[in-house]
């Protein structure tokens, strides 16, 4: 199972509602284009899109699938701020039967995931916003390679 990552693209810094509620800037809807342009282009759709429920999030992910013209994500309130990377490749396990599934969300979520996965046990990872990850695994194992990464700054170079 090939996971991608997309990290939430650039958002305000503040919301009177709270973090939850901070939206993305128009620089952040460009990242989640983009990434659907790189993959759309590449011939590497995910089968699936998941998100966290959280607005920023959400907003990503669901300019993602329209410029990608695939399905609406599925929030996943296990995807939200504070995820647990073993959590993750349980819930992730539910969604074997796909071979490529995308989701959405925050850092150092992701990072700690990946960390998990390639057996790094220290904080040797970032993952920037609007970057695309892709790591192959087997959930609920934590056992992954990994595919690729490309950090939003070099993504403007795609055509």
């Amino acid at each position: 199972m090939q996971i991608l990552l997309l990290r939430h693209g650039k958002a305000e810094d503040f919301s009177e509602k709270g973090d939850s509620w901070r939206a993305l800037e128009e620089k952040g809807y460009a990242q989640a284009k983009k990434a659907a342009h790189i993959l759309k282009s590449a011939d590497f759709l995910p089968d699936l899109v998941l998100c966290s429920p959280v607005l920023r999030a959400k907003q990503t992910a669901f300019s993602f699938t329209e410029e990608a013209q695939i399905s609406e994500p599925i929030l996943q309130d296990w995807l939200a701020c504070g995820m647990n990377p073993q959590q993750a490749l349980s819930e992730l396990s539910a969604f074997s039967e796909y071979e490529r599934v995308l989701i959405c969300g925050h850092e150092p979520d992701f990072s700690s995931l990946i960390e998990l996965c390639l057996g790094s046990s220290i904080d040797s990872i970032e993952i920037r916003k609007g970057s695309l990850t892709c790591i192959e695994l087997h959930p609920p194992s934590p056992r992954a390679t990994l595919r690729f990464l490309i950090p939003d700054q070099l993504a403007k170079h795609f055509p």
